[in-house]
């Protein structure tokens, strides 16, 4: 069931989204050279413990996942774009970290993800990462009153087919609010005109995220850590946004965020 929120929760909304977005700026300042996985998972842990947030993540156990989700945060390095299991893992020169947070702060959700360059830039992972961030734009833009899902969808893949990515249709965007994953999925590829009609109301999480050469991907056997199959780098950027009368709202905008 699609539920439309009202001006009232979408506010609420967007008390969560700005801790979320407060954890991924310190999240991101944080990863550098040295820096282990779990360092920044226990950081995470320590912002959302004091706010007195709920990890959507902890105990997440969706079909495809392998057992309970025992972290607060997903982090997918280098070729490793989604659901990326922290494990003690020291962070080298060059590396691509992804880090995906959602929480719930008084029963109401936000989601957000950000990819960052440790220590020195390749400018392959800087031309991809930039790719996720103009497309998630993109997809912000288009997610206005009586333009239709498919339009977010086709946003996205225009800007993956003007840089030469290949798009993966099998995860992306989704429904958020009470939970986490809501209602609608949102892939990051699709036709213009086509699909639900968007009404003011409707949230949702956005997430364009693309791998250098392939949209197949491969599960580590930790069941959670969703990699590129050939390989190749990765990036993800996701915002939650309100649909609404005035225009989209991005309830995950860190503070001083370039637009793509």
């Amino acid at each position: 069931m699609i539920e439309l929120k009202t001006a009232a929760e979408i506010d609420r909304m967007h008390v969560t989204g700005r801790f979320v977005a407060e954890v991924l700026t310190e999240v991101g300042e944080l990863a550098d050279v040295g820096v282990n996985l779990m360092d920044l998972e226990h950081h995470a842990r320590g912002m959302i413990k004091r706010r007195g947030a709920e990890s959507c993540y902890w105990d997440y156990a969706p079909s495809f996942g392998k057992g309970p989700f025992r972290n607060v945060i997903c982090l997918s390095v280098n070729d490793a774009v989604l659901h990326g299991l922290p494990h003690s893992y020291v962070l080298r020169d060059g590396d691509n970290v992804t880090a995906d947070l959602a929480v719930t702060i008084d029963g109401w959700a936000a989601d957000s993800a950000r990819t960052v360059i440790v220590g020195t830039p390749a400018p392959a992972d800087e031309r991809i990462i930039r790719a996720t961030e103009e497309a998630l734009e993109a997809a912000i833009a288009a997610a206005v009153v009586g333009n239709r899902l498919g339009d977010i969808s086709a946003a996205i893949g225009a800007v993956a087919a003007d840089y030469g990515y290949p798009v993966n249709t099998q995860f992306g965007g989704h429904g958020i609010g009470r939970t986490m994953h809501e209602d609608l999925h949102v892939p990051n590829r699709g036709k213009a005109g086509h699909g639900l009609k968007l009404r003011p109301g409707l949230t949702l999480a956005l997430e364009p995220w693309f791998a250098a050469t392939t949209d197949h991907i491969v599960f580590d056997p930790d069941g959670w850590t969703i990699r590129s199959a050939d390989g190749s780098r990765t990036a993800h950027s996701e915002h939650t946004v309100a649909v609404t009368e005035e225009g989209p709202v991005v309830l995950t905008r860190r503070e001083g965020e370039k637009k793509g």
